[in-house]
């Protein structure tokens, strides 16, 4: 059986293949994962945010498709220079999406986890220094919830396994 390839659009896979802001950034002022190991996509993000609040630089990790490489590399390049507030709020999977011309439906996942890479940096930046903006609201968005339901569900997935592969043994 051969596999029909995805139909990604051109920027999507320029992104892939010349990604921007890729790299750790050793000088980050807060960094957050999102990502579930067990389908492969997994995306570090890293914030220098200066003393206004404003995002100086972002760059990002990545372990995955070209639709996660392409979605972190936009998410990165549409941050810089955002207030954590503008980012907060203006940032969507579905923006993120349009950005790179669209992604095959099986893939907007990985919108949802460049965000949400990013909307957990933001939340972790304020717990780090214990301060609570009323725009960060208590629960947490769309796209950390996705994200975190992607990690526990390959928390599950890996002990399954594991009890499968002590029964074989």
């Amino acid at each position: 059986m051969s596999r029909v390839p995805l139909p990604y659009t051109q920027k999507v896979l320029d992104l892939f293949r010349n990604p921007k802001n890729l790299g750790k950034m050793e000088d980050a002022t807060v960094t957050a994962v999102a990502g579930n190991p067990a389908c492969g996509d997994m995306i570090t993000f890293y914030l220098k945010i200066n003393d206004q609040e404003i995002i100086e630089k972002a760059s990002f990790e990545s372990y995955g498709c070209a639709a996660n490489i392409a979605t972190a590399s936009i998410v990165t390049e549409m941050v810089q220079g955002m207030s954590l507030e503008a980012a907060w709020k203006e940032m969507t999977w579905k923006k993120v999406t349009e950005e790179v011309g669209g992604l095959p439906s099986v893939k907007f996942h990985c919108g949802v986890l460049a965000v949400g890479a990013l909307k957990r940096a933001i939340r972790k930046y304020f717990q780090n220094k214990n301060v609570s903006p009323s725009w960060v609201p208590q629960e947490l968005s769309f796209e950390e919830k996705q994200a975190l339901e992607e990690e526990e569900l390959a928390k599950t997935l890996a002990k399954r396994l594991n009890v499968a592969e002590e029964n074989q043994s």
